[in-house]
């Protein structure tokens, strides 16, 4: 077996565990869970197994007897134990009495939402920092404290690397895999989910092809905020005919209760004077390799300059698109573990926009714009500027993250700096 490779969450279970009695960690198959929390469990219930399932079903108070700390993988299959659960924790708040697992959220959801007793944690895939493309010199964590901190390292992560990164994802059993190897295992991991998530959700899906263009137009929108009607409308595959509403929906809502869609929401600030935001989400699936897969494109075409057909409004192009979404899967990661929301900012009209707005607890923020380019400009600046001017000391720090080498900070304070150097 490989070795385990250690990830941001980790640190926070290290401050969890010691503290609370129950730990769910949600988040897409694949991203690592389960190798996550076997190694902080005396005993695992494995409940996508179907003989440790009917015992469950049988006798949960049994089951939650084992020794602690108890795994619980893949909970949402037997659905009543999140309740369980939570009345064991009602009964015995000792912490580190549990740590559940699950990859979708239940058909039948429970009839208490944990609050207070079991406490949930976003598993994403792995960031580049995780990843072990580079060695990060500038912290998320301490730029949010707000002192501008001295930003200083050198990359040698090519644009070609972000490229295989971007193409090789950051789910760890699926990226040490190259070439044919590589497209067959995510090719399979889209199919599991048509032809196995989607019917265990209750959702039988009649017509694949359908749903099959309706993620390609979904990764297509990669990084945008394209609006459903517009992913819909490229969904028809150029038949003339697009996918209905009603159909549309409960792909939507089943690929988030999977975890496989994980849009940024827009910037809604509660004591700015910004006036005419937008609030459309933008779209990221769960990995950006996914989007390349459902778009049929490897490194090389990417490198190419290969855009896809599909009628998607965007500005800049699709390996741009892609790269921001990189980036943002592991500015995601940082920021849940600093206690920070992640969002974008879009004036109506899109005037204005900035791609990722990290928000600490006081609504204090570092703006973040993210460039396939090696040279940062003024240009690439002007909306971090023109936000400063708006929310003065409400803005912590102004970031560009690129792909070139240095990191350094520019006159005007804006940091500079590239992807590979950034962490935690």
């Amino acid at each position: 077996m490989p070795e385990y490779q250690r990830r941001v969450v980790d640190d926070e279970l290290d401050e969890l565990m010691p503290t609370l009695p129950a730990i769910a960690l949600e988040g897409p198959k694949g991203v690592g869970k389960t190798a996550t929390a076997e190694g902080r469990c005396r005993t695992v219930s494995r409940l996508d197994d179907p003989a440790q399932r009917a015992i469950a079903e049988a006798d949960i108070a049994l089951l939650l007897t084992r020794e602690p700390p108890l795994l619980i993988d893949e909970w949402q299959r037997v659905p009543h134990v999140w309740d369980a659960v939570r009345r064991a924790v009602d009964r015995d708040q000792a912490p580190g009495r549990f740590l559940l697992t699950g990859s979708a959220g239940p058909v039948t959801p429970p009839t208490h939402s944990g609050a207070g007793r079991i406490v949930t944690l976003r598993m994403r895939p792995m960031s580049l920092a995780e990843r072990g493309v580079g060695i990060p010199s500038v912290s998320l964590h301490r730029l949010l404290k707000g002192d501008r901190p001295d930003v200083a390292g050198k990359s040698d992560v090519t644009l070609a690397d972000y490229v295989r990164e971007i193409v090789h994802s950051g789910f760890p059993g699926i990226r040490p895999l190259a070439g044919r190897a590589l497209r067959l295992q995510l090719d399979g991991y889209l199919r599991h989910i048509i032809d196995t998530d989607f019917p265990e959700q209750g959702y039988l899906v009649r017509r694949p092809e359908v749903l099959r263009r309706w993620l390609a137009a979904y990764a297509a929108a990669t990084a945008t905020t394209a609006s459903f009607e517009t992913i819909r409308d490229s969904a028809s595959g150029g038949q003339g005919e697009k996918p209905s509403k009603t159909t549309t929906q409960p792909y939507r809502d089943i690929l988030e209760r999977l975890w496989i869609v994980d849009p940024v929401p827009a910037w809604l600030p509660s004591r700015n004077r910004l006036n005419r935001l937008a609030q459309p989400f933008k779209h990221h699936l769960a990995d950006p390799a996914l989007a390349v897969r459902m778009l049929g494109l490897d490194a090389d075409a990417l490198l190419a300059g290969v855009e896809t057909k599909l009628p998607i409004p965007r500005d800049g192009s699709l390996l741009g698109h892609l790269f921001e979404s990189l980036v943002t899967l592991g500015i995601r990661v940082f920021a849940q573990s600093a206690e920070a929301k992640v969002s974008h900012l879009r004036l109506q009209g899109g005037r204005q926009e900035v791609d990722l707005i990290v928000e600490r607890g006081d609504q204090r923020v570092i703006a973040i714009e993210v460039k396939l380019s090696g040279t940062v400009n003024d240009s690439d600046v002007r909306h971090l500027l023109w936000l400063r001017e708006q929310i003065g000391e409400d803005l912590l720090d102004s970031i560009v993250i690129h792909t070139g080498s240095q990191a350094y900070r520019r006159p005007d304070g804006v940091a500079v700096v590239p992807a590979a150097l950034l962490g935690p």
